[in-house]
């Protein structure tokens, strides 16, 4: 999979001024809302992967295509929809990497009680097999926890290089954690009894209230993991924030975190931004090299998608010469 220049942090982003790029239509599957997209590079055009529902907010996950990766034209029907029990009430939030000819997407699975991160795996991103949930008995918003028993997993990020010999994926919603895997489609889970998360909710940061895997993570230009993740705090009131950070980790020990950025990347600032199903939120699922620049794909408030860009050098450019 191609990449650009990853650096730590990468950014500066600006949110794309024709946002929001994909919005709801019609009166079927995606009449409702249209967002948290996956996506890849294929053959010279961006493909999104993207969540969506009709006002029964049972979602599926759609497929669209760009040649310049803002304008996108979708295909008439979903390519991911619900089907087991663990899925009925929705496939959600899907991340995708690409390994050799394979994609490998994370998905959250819904039944209404229980969200379950699953697996599925596809050699064109339309036909999909599913896998099941990959870690049916862990809960991520520990240690915290998530106010009942059971088990809670979301966000799964897979890193498309081998460490060691070994896969890596970070995995969470409420707090962030590592597993491995040697063959991609079973995963193991790095954790002890004293082992922390690799990321957890911190009072009084902009992410007081929790943290959640955003896009796949990248392997830096010093070789160090870039995972860009997303964080969020909760008003008096019981409505949320959510905004996007970014971590550094060595693969060697990829639990333990190295530096980290202190203020969001990407924050809510634009009316679709701040207003919609959940509001105030903005919320990075995807990340691609596109060209000349990368493009972050992001929910806006539940409801509609908009994209932010980076041309590594163009900021600044003025003050080199």
């Amino acid at each position: 999979m191609a990449t650009g220049p990853v650096t730590f942090p990468l950014g500066p982003f600006t949110p794309y001024e024709g946002n929001p790029i994909l919005v709801p239509q019609g009166d079927g599957w995606e009449s409702g809302s249209v967002y948290n997209p996956a996506a890849a590079v294929v053959d010279d055009r961006v493909a999104l992967l993207y969540r969506a529902h009709a006002q029964d907010i049972v979602s599926h996950v759609g497929l669209a295509w760009s040649s310049d990766g803002t304008t996108f034209e979708r295909e008439p029907e979903p390519v991911l929809s619900p089907s087991e029990d663990y899925d009925r009430y929705g496939v959600e939030d899907p991340r995708v990497t690409k390994v050799d000819d394979t994609y490998y997407l994370t998905y959250s699975g819904w039944d209404r009680e229980t969200a379950l991160l699953c697996l599925a795996t596809s050699p064109d991103l339309r036909t999909w097999t599913k896998h099941g949930p990959m870690f049916p008995d862990f809960d991520t918003f520990q240690p915290r926890g998530h106010g009942r028993p059971g088990p809670w997993s979301k966000a799964g990020g897979i890193l498309a290089q081998p460490v060691d010999g070994r896969y890596l994926m970070y995995f969470g919603e409420g707090s962030i954690w590592a597993a491995t895997s040697s063959d991609l489609l079973h995963w193991t889970p790095m954790t002890t009894d004293d082992q922390p998360p690799v990321l957890a909710p911190r009072p009084g940061t902009f992410s007081d209230f929790l943290v959640e895997v955003g896009p796949p993570p990248l392997v830096t230009d010093d070789g160090l993991v870039l995972l860009i993740h997303n964080a969020a705090t909760k008003n008096p009131d019981g409505s949320v924030r959510y905004t996007a950070g970014q971590v550094l980790l060595d693969p060697a020990r990829p639990t333990e975190v190295l530096a980290e950025l202190t203020r969001p990347w990407l924050e809510p600032t634009t009316a679709e931004d701040l207003s919609g199903l959940v509001s105030n939120v903005t919320f990075v699922e995807a990340l691609v090299w596109f060209r000349d620049r990368w493009l972050a794909y992001y929910g806006q408030s539940d409801s509609t998608l908009g994209v932010a860009t980076f041309r590594p050098g163009e900021r600044w450019s003025d003050l080199r010469r």
